[in-house]
């Protein structure tokens, strides 16, 4: 039996997991690969700053909120200027944005992206003038200055332009210095929360088990599909470190539901190792109309008086594959995969099937389209 190019893909799979399950346990992961600790997070920072040292490549003199900026800048400075003197093709109005970890202190450098927010064309050989970046609160944590690196560039001539990547972008390496710590005692806690990045009360239930075989106790419970509560034992008080590093390299064996995701645009399909299908009998066949014009010329007879017509032709060809019912039933993936292949079903083909199978009850498993 030939097995299309999905058929191979899922089979694949399916033998790499027999492999993996014959050589060590059987899905086992990590605590740290599966969730989180509430509060130990980043935090998105943002400022608005100039870009200087443009080769002619930055914001166009209609640019008024740029033109303000640069007015704003020399008056601070103590160089008075009207704005109609101001030539802004070397400078470039940008976002600034960082993430700033819970734990940063001040003199943590972080990277910083910047970008156009004006019409310039390209940022590279720019410099960044210092930018204040502030949190959702309004308060400034980090200053951010230095020249751009840029991935891509962008030329333009009269008849022509070239470009490649996105050159209106451009990352500067530990260019931002933070100034202020985020209020947050880390160590205080007595209390701690995992958020599970894929909700499941099985998965949430084994999690406090395992912390409670692993920390001696009842420490730990589960408070809902996505949410783990951990007392902190007396002897982590004040040194939670410790406590931290044994939790997240706790392994354990997530269960997830049965699922099919399938991606219209792309014609993938990517199907679980729990997708099961009852018996049910499928046809699955295409209906294809063909439509083509052309033109005819109709000549007049010598010495008549007749004028040459171009008269149009339409021919319309209709074809339907005759396809047989098949049996589809599977109670493992590689069955699924064999009834499946059986119809003869490419990547497409298959999103209609799955569709009509979920419809019909057939198809146990959430279908879920992207």
């Amino acid at each position: 039996m030939k097995l299309t190019l999905i058929g191979r893909f899922i089979l694949l799979l399916a033998l790499v997991g027999a492999m993996l399950g014959i050589a060590g346990p059987a899905e086992a992961v990590r605590i740290k690969d599966i969730a989180s600790f509430s509060g130990v997070r980043d935090n998105q920072l943002i400022g608005y700053g100039l870009v200087v040292g443009l080769a002619g490549t930055g914001d166009k003199k209609d640019s008024v909120f740029t033109m303000s900026s640069m007015k704003n800048m020399l008056d601070r400075m103590g160089i008075g200027l009207n704005s109609s003197a101001l030539k802004v093709k070397n400078v470039a109005s940008v976002m600034v944005t960082a993430r700033m970890p819970v734990s940063s202190k001040p003199g943590t450098k972080l990277d910083v992206t910047v970008s156009s927010v004006g019409d310039a064309t390209s940022l590279l050989g720019g410099v960044l003038l210092q930018t204040a970046l502030k949190g959702v609160d309004g308060k400034t944590y980090c200053l951010a200055q230095g020249s751009l690196t840029v991935g891509g560039y962008s030329a333009t001539g009269q008849a022509a332009s070239t470009s490649k990547n996105i050159a209106t972008v451009g990352l500067i390496p530990g260019g931002g210095i933070v100034e202020r710590e985020i209020p947050f005692q880390f160590n205080q806690q007595d209390h701690l929360t995992l958020n599970l990045r894929n909700g499941d009360f099985t998965t949430a239930q084994q999690v406090a088990e395992r912390l409670n075989s692993a920390m001696g106790g009842n420490f730990a419970r589960a408070t809902d599909s996505m949410t783990i509560s951990v007392n902190v034992p007396s002897q982590y008080r004040n040194n939670l470190v410790p406590l931290m590093a044994s939790v997240e390299n706790l392994e354990v064996t997530p269960d997830t539901a049965a699922k099919v995701v399938v991606d219209e645009k792309t014609g993938t399909v990517v199907l679980g190792k729990d997708v099961r299908i009852t018996r049910a009998a499928v046809a699955h066949g295409n209906l294809q109309i063909t439509v083509q014009e052309s033109e005819q010329v109709s000549q007049p007879g010598p010495f008549s008086q007749g004028q040459t017509v171009v008269t149009p032709e339409t021919n319309i060809n209709v074809r339907e594959e005759s396809r047989r019912l098949h049996m589809v039933e599977g109670a493992t993936l590689q069955e699924l995969v064999d009834g499946l292949n059986a119809i003869g079903a490419t990547p497409r083909d298959l999103i209609s099937i799955l569709r009509s199978l979920q419809v019909s009850g057939s198809l146990h498993a959430d279908l879920e389209v992207i």
